[in-house]
């Protein structure tokens, strides 16, 4: 087992009596379930995002039949907030100022809620196990995630977690506290794709209800890095 994912006594320990919280057993702990979860538990708060990367939004409005796409980069400053620079952009005018900006803003928004508060770790969130699943070449377990309180940027579904190694590979669901009047229902699906025990590619998933245009649906692409021709082209989204 790689160093980074051994854990000590003391945290498998602290991992077993958070796999009985909530309305029962989330597994038994010696299973390989229960050693997958407390890898996680052990290693989640660590986990930090991208201090620079590329994103690519593809949107669309189904309703109205539009398109449009947007590529940027997206630093974090030292605040912990991002900011993003456009590399390009294409498509449908509505729908690059109305959904793909947005995202962008509420993105901007949400760098201002600490990550504490919307981690999926034992404090936010209850988990129960559901069972075996396949994920591409490898397998997965997967978890029900129920949230403790209603909060901003939580999220009621499922979190899947390596068989082997106990990192997340997917997480969906949908966000049980509406970030507008103007939203009706938002459901998250985002995946995370490793080589070499490392990230290295992040594609999300969004279906947003609105209650001005209909559904609106995005997928967004993450990758960790920019090249340095591409940060001289970029304008920084206001």
């Amino acid at each position: 087992m790689p160093k980074a994912m051994r854990l000590p006594a003391v945290l498998i320990t602290l991992a077993a009596s958070a796999l009985w919280a909530g309305d029962g057993p989330v597994t038994e702990m010696e299973t390989a379930p229960g050693i997958a979860f407390a890898r996680y538990v052990g290693h989640v708060e660590e986990t930090s995002p991208w201090q620079v990367e590329t994103v690519e939004v593809d949107a669309t409005l189904p309703k109205l039949a539009k398109k449009g796409r947007l590529r940027a980069i997206r630093c974090l400053l030292p605040s912990g907030k991002p900011e993003f620079q456009v590399l390009e952009s294409a498509g449908d005018q509505t729908v690059r100022r109305q959904v793909i900006l947005r995202y962008f803003s509420a993105q901007v928004q949400a760098g201002a809620i600490p990550s504490s508060s919307v981690a999926i770790n034992t404090a936010n969130y209850r988990f129960r196990y559901k069972g075996l699943a396949p994920n591409g070449e490898t397998n997965a377990f997967v978890f029900f995630i129920t949230p403790k309180t209603k909060r901003d940027g939580l999220i009621k579904g499922e979190l899947w977690l390596d068989a082997e190694t106990g990192v997340p590979v997917r997480e969906s669901g949908y966000l049980v506290k509406k970030p507008s009047i103007f939203l009706k229902r938002v459901v998250i699906d985002r995946a995370t794709a490793y080589r070499e025990g490392n990230a290295e590619s992040r594609v999300t998933h969004l279906s947003i209800d609105t209650r001005l245009v209909g559904r609106a649906e995005l997928t967004v692409t993450e990758r960790p890095g920019i090249s340095i021709a591409e940060r001289s082209n970029a304008d920084l989204v206001q």
